[in-house]
Formats: structure tokens, sequence, C-alpha cells
């Protein structure tokens, strides 16, 4: 079984550029480089890695492309394009040159807009990715999930994936109407949904094992374990857990399914998804 880890990021920590990132989360304030990462990665036996953007411009999408031309165990980037710039294909057919980009992402849960995923210009932007045979990562909070309903409706073609569940509130332990719409969301068999991204969700200091279950199981059951796939969200994850404790959740969850259905979810539905190299 190859395992990868689908969403981790690295960063040149500077305050200007990585501004979300406050004094609660000062642990974060250094930069973090695929040196760091592959140490954790050989200790908990992961073959590769997808890097995802963490700032929105093009100089991090270089310099992303940069880490993986030199570390080869850093197997596909999601970078950041102006999806809504007038020339959009133009700088999409650039990176797409680059056989290690894979998708683009935007940081939609900090846009003020409830409604921007909607945007005629960003919708158009999207849609021009499977022109180039690139995906989109949906970086959203629960409360943006109906509109993201709509948006996907637009996109039945596009290779759409959620990042970290959609933010459910896992720290007070609520369900509801988070499950009814990412069910919903579901039903495009176009989406996708990471497993990541929990332990910053839950209660950072007092979470359990257990607190994650409820979750899983909305996402598994809905998705299916060819359509989910886990990341780590290095190293944010580590305002709340190490890597090898997030590594945990998800071991200890899928343990009790079969051997093929694991190695799609650790693995195998990344590769496929992104179109990762060996």
């Amino acid at each position: 079984m190859v395992r990868i880890d689908s969403h981790q990021h690295f960063w040149h920590y500077t305050p200007s550029t990585h501004g979300w990132i406050t004094d609660e989360m000062k642990v974060l304030k250094r930069d973090y480089l695929p040196p760091d990462l592959k140490q954790e990665l050989d200790a908990n036996e992961v073959a590769g890695c997808v890097a995802v953007q963490a700032a929105q411009t093009e100089q991090e999408t270089q310099f992303l492309l940069d880490q993986a031309d030199a570390y080869p165990f850093v197997r596909g980037v999601v970078g950041w394009v102006d999806l809504q710039d007038a020339a959009v294909e133009e700088r999409l057919a650039h990176w797409a040159r680059h056989p290690k980009f894979v998708g683009v992402r935007h940081i939609v849960q900090s846009e003020a807009d409830e409604h921007f995923l909607m945007r005629p210009a960003f919708l158009r932007g999207v849609r021009l990715l499977s022109k180039f045979d690139l995906t989109y990562d949906l970086l959203i909070q629960e409360d943006q999930l109906l509109v993201a309903r709509s948006f996907v409706d637009e996109l039945p073609t596009a290779k759409l994936v959620v990042d970290h569940l959609a933010k459910p509130k896992i720290a007070a332990h609520g369900l509801s109407p988070w499950q009814e719409n990412i069910r919903a969301l579901a039903e495009r068999p176009n989406v996708y949904c990471k497993l990541s991204g929990m332990v910053t969700e839950a209660d950072w200091h007092h979470w359990q094992p257990d607190d994650f279950a409820p979750y899983l199981d909305v996402v598994v059951e809905a998705f299916g374990t060819d359509r989910v796939m886990v990341g780590s969200d290095w190293p944010v994850c580590s305002l709340a857990a190490s890597y090898a404790q997030v590594k945990e959740i998800t071991d200890r969850y899928f343990a009790s399914f079969t051997a093929a259905e694991q190695a799609r979810v650790f693995g195998q539905n990344a590769i496929d998804f992104y179109q990762l190299s060996s």
C-alpha cells in the first residue's frame, strides 16, 4: 500500500504574508520546508505528499513548484491562480506546463462575500481548469456549504475536492446542519472529500480520538471509500496534534475496513484524483 499525504503546506514565514497566523498559533511562526516534513513522512511510512497553497500569490505557486522540483517526494502542487482574472486561461496554460502542477485553490473561507463561489468570473475560471486537466480544492467553512451546493451544480464535469470536511464544529460536537449539507454535496459524483484538518476544528488541548468518529461516519457513508483521501494539514495540525497522532486517527478508524479500501483511502484516491507521478 502506497500512502500519500494529500494535504500539507510549506512556507518561509513572514508576518506580512502569513497574517492569519495569530499569537495563539505561535508554533507556526517559523519556516516549514520539505526536509522538516520528510522526517515525519519517513517516521510514519508515508511515501509522498501534495503541497497546497497557503498564500494567494503566483509567487507562492512558483515557490511550491520549486520545492517539488527539488524534492521528489512532493508528488504534486495545488497552487494559486487568480481565477477571476480576464487572462486566467493564459495563466493556467503557463502553470499547467509543469508536470507537478495538479490543481488550484482559493481561500474562499476568508471571503466576506457569502456568495463568492457564485461570481460569474470565478465560475468561469474554475470551469477552465478541466481544459488543462486540473483539479480544484474547495476550502470553505461549514456555513458556506449551502452556497457550495449551488457551486458544484454549476460544475458537473470539474474535479472538485472539499478540504477538511468543510470544517464542521467538532469542538462543539455539532453535527447539524453540517451533516445534511455535506451529504447533499456528496450526491455529486465529481466531488471528493479530504479527511484532513480535523484536529484544529476540535478542542486543541483536550480532544479524544472518539471525537472524530461521528464526522468520519457521515463523510465515509456519503462519499464512500472511492472519494475520500487522508491529509495531515501539516504543519497547521501541530497546533493540536503531532503528525503521528493525526495519522493514528484515520488508521484507527479504518482498521476494520478491507485492505483494498484502506489502500484507496490512504493513497490511491489521491494518486488518481491528482494524477500524481510515482
